[in-house]
C-alpha cells in the first residue's frame, strides 16, 4: 500500500511491530492502486476496440482497389490469407490445427463458421456492387438484428429501447435503399441487399457465440475461411474466371485477410474481455465511419445525400440504443 505514512527515518518500521505516529495518516490514490489500474485497463481495452474497427475498415479500400477481380475471386485469396496467418499464429503455440477444431466440435461451431462466411461473402459483394458508404452503413444494423435473433433463439429480453431503435433504423434503411439506383452501378439494389444480408450473417454469428460464452471460438476464423475458399472457388470456376488473377489483386486480397481481418479481430477480442457489450457495439461502429473516408481519400468516391441522411439515422439508432441501455 502506498501513501504518506510519517515515521522516524532513524527507526525503521519492522514487519510484525506497530508504533504510534502522531502525524495524521493520509492515503493518496496513485496510479498503482487497483482502481487506477482497472481504469487504465478499461481505457486500453476501449482503444483496442476502436482501433479494431479502424483496421477492419481498410479492407473496403483494398477490395475496391482490386479492380480486375470480382467478389468471388477476391474472397478466395482473402480467405486464404486469413487461414494461413491464423494457423501460423496457432503453430507458434504448439497446438493442434484450428481447422480440426472448427470442423470437429459440433454443429454450433459449424453454424458459427457458416454465419461468418455469409457475413464475409455478402459484405465483399456489397463493396464491389454498391457504394462503400452504403455497404458500411447498411451493415451497421448488426447489433439490432442480433438483439432480435437473441430474443428468438436464446430467449434474451428485447427491451422497448431496442424495439424503438429497430424502428428508427428501418427508417434509415428505407431512405438509403430508395435513394439508390435499382440497376447496376455504384448504388445497385443487389449490393444494398447484400450489405443487409451481411448484417444478418454477423448477427447470427454474434448470437451463436453468445449462446456459449465460455467456449473458445478462435477456430471460427480459419473454419469460415476454408468454407469461403471452397464455395467461392467453385463459383469462380462455374463463371469461367481464373482462380489466379493478377498478382496485384491477389496481394491486396491476402493483405486484407491476413492483416486487416486477423489484426482487427484479435484487437476486438482482446478489448471485449474488459469492455461491456453495449460499449463494444458503439466502438465497433468506427469501421462504419472510416470505410467511406478511406474510399473517398483513395478513390474520390463521394457518398450520395440519401446515403448520408439514412446512415446518420441508422447510426443514431445503433449508438443511441447502446448508450441508453448502458445507462
Amino acid at each position: 500500500m502506498t501513501g504518506n505514512l510519517a515515521f522516524h527515518p532513524h527507526k525503521p518500521l519492522v514487519i510484525g511491530q506497530s508504533r504510534q505516529v502522531n502525524t495524521p495518516t493520509t492515503i493518496v490514490d496513485t496510479p498503482s492502486t487497483p482502481n487506477h489500474r482497472r481504469q487504465h485497463s478499461v481505457l486500453a481495452a476501449s482503444l483496442m476496440a476502436v482501433t479494431a474497427g479502424m483496421v477492419w475498415s481498410f479492407g473496403a479500400l483494398t477490395a475496391r482497389l482490386a479492380k480486375h477481380t470480382d467478389a468471388w475471386q477476391y474472397l478466395v485469396w482473402r480467405s486464404i490469407g486469413v487461414f494461413v496467418v491464423m494457423e501460423l499464429l496457432n503453430l507458434r503455440k504448439r497446438r493442434a490445427p484450428l481447422i480440426t477444431t472448427a470442423f470437429g466440435t459440433g454443429r454450433r461451431m459449424l453454424f458459427a463458421c457458416g454465419a461468418l462466411m455469409l457475413a464475409s461473402v455478402c459484405f465483399v459483394y456489397a463493396i464491389k456492387n454498391t457504394s462503400a458508404a452504403n455497404a458500411a452503413l447498411l451493415s451497421s444494423i448488426t447489433p439490432l438484428l442480433a438483439a432480435v435473433l437473441a430474443r428468438v433463439f436464446i430467449g434474451e429480453h428485447l427491451s422497448r429501447i431496442t424495439i424503438a431503435a429497430i424502428g428508427v433504423a428501418f427508417i434509415g434503411l428505407f431512405v438509403m435503399v430508395t435513394g439508390s439506383g435499382a440497376g447496376g452501378g455504384t448504388n445497385s439494389m443487389a449490393g444494398n441487399v447484400a450489405a443487409m444480408a451481411s448484417s444478418l450473417g454477423f448477427a447470427g454469428y454474434m448470437v451463436t457465440i453468445r449462446s456459449s460464452a465460455d467456449r473458445d471460438w478462435g477456430p471460427v476464423l480459419p473454419g469460415y475461411a476454408i468454407m469461403t475458399v471452397l464455395m467461392c472457388a467453385a463459383v469462380t470456376v462455374v463463371n469461367r474466371n481464373p482462380l489466379f488473377p493478377s498478382a496485384h489483386d491477389v496481394g491486396l486480397a491476402v493483405l486484407h485477410g491476413g492483416a486487416f481481418i486477423v489484426i482487427g479481430t484479435l484487437l476486438f477480442n482482446a478489448g471485449s474481455r474488459q469492455v461491456p457489450a453495449a460499449a463494444m457495439a458503439v466502438f465497433s461502429q468506427t469501421e462504419t465511419v472510416f470505410v467511406p473516408i478511406w474510399v473517398f481519400l483513395g478513390l474520390g468516391e463521394r457518398p450520395a445525400g440519401t446515403t448520408i441522411i439514412g446512415g446518420l439515422i441508422i447510426m443514431t439508432a445503433v449508438v443511441g440504443k447502446a448508450l441508453l441501455e448502458r445507462r
